[in-house]
């Protein structure tokens, strides 16, 4: 049998059970198969400077960009690489990427500005709200668990949020028969593994984290192309894709490159972290 060595880089501010328990999930779905996998903070490779004995492969669970590409600038293979988690890491850049490839809610990316000085003009926003209409989603383009996204539901609502968000900030129009429910499909090498539907009753978003619950979902044709269509163009290991449901047909919500998939365990019963390890396995060994 032949056995390979990887790295599962983790973010060491991250350091809860919550986050704990799926990396132990990842670890144990590689050692299981004989294979060995050390674990390494963001906080540790900080002071990597030459790797004595590269690991064969490294599973790279953070956000933290500038490491990962410093990591392959080393010769290492991440999965997923550091251009596949900027991609939807800012999810303005995920919409320029899908953009006119993919069907998605219409997006407007707002216009810079500088930390210090924010937005303190509401031309913009009037013209957004003229142009996508109310309500209005307004999404800051770092954030997960559904957390840093908002409904404005009048130009008074959308022009305090933006004054009391951080930027960079997204305009999408809200996909009203979407309203808090959407599918979650769990992808791995570009097949989906897994899905549920979330849905919440007292929010407009479906989130589990804001109170959503969730089933078990067979995705249909067109939904589970869509889903293989976006890792294909993100050029994604694995994932999670977000589909909304919409009178014009399934549309991609927002894209996750390291999807949290105890939820989805819970609901479904697939250890995504298995699927992961199997893929990987098959990569690295054939």
């Amino acid at each position: 049998m032949i056995t390979i060595k990887g790295w599962l880089v983790v973010n060491g501010f991250l350091n809860s059970n919550k986050f704990n328990e799926i990396y132990d999930w990842l670890k144990t779905a590689f050692e299981k198969k004989g294979h060995t996998i050390e674990v390494y903070t963001n906080i540790e490779l900080a002071f990597l400077y030459e790797i004595n004995h590269k690991p064969d492969f490294v599973i790279f669970w953070d956000k933290d960009i500038p490491l990962a590409k410093r990591l392959e600038k080393m010769g290492l293979k991440l999965f997923n690489s550091s251009k596949a988690i900027e991609s939807c890491d800012n999810k303005a850049l995920t919409y320029i990427e899908l953009e006119n490839k993919v069907p998605m809610p219409e997006t407007i990316i707002a216009p810079m500005t500088y930390r210090n000085i924010g937005y303190n003009a509401a031309d913009f926003v009037y013209d957004t709200v003229q142009s996508l209409g109310l309500p209005l989603v307004i999404k800051e383009c770092y954030g997960s668990f559904g957390q840093q996204v908002y409904l404005a539901e009048s130009e008074y609502e959308a022009l305090n949020i933006v004054r009391n968000t951080r930027e960079p900030l997204i305009f999408q129009e809200f996909i009203a028969e979407s309203r808090g429910k959407d599918i979650r499909i769990n992808m791995v090498g570009g097949k989906a593994v897994t899905a549920m539907m979330r849905y919440n009753e007292s929010d407009f978003r479906a989130n589990i984290t804001n109170g959503g619950s969730m089933v078990p979902y067979t995705p249909d044709g067109n939904e589970t192309a869509l889903a293989e269509k976006v890792c294909k163009i993100l050029e994604l290991d694995f994932g999670g894709v977000d589909i909304l449901f919409s009178e014009r047909g399934p549309l991609v919500c927002e894209v996750n490159s390291n999807a949290h998939f105890k939820n989805i365990y819970d609901c479904t019963g697939v250890n995504v972290a298995d699927c992961i390890g199997e893929y990987i396995e098959k990569c690295m060994v054939g």
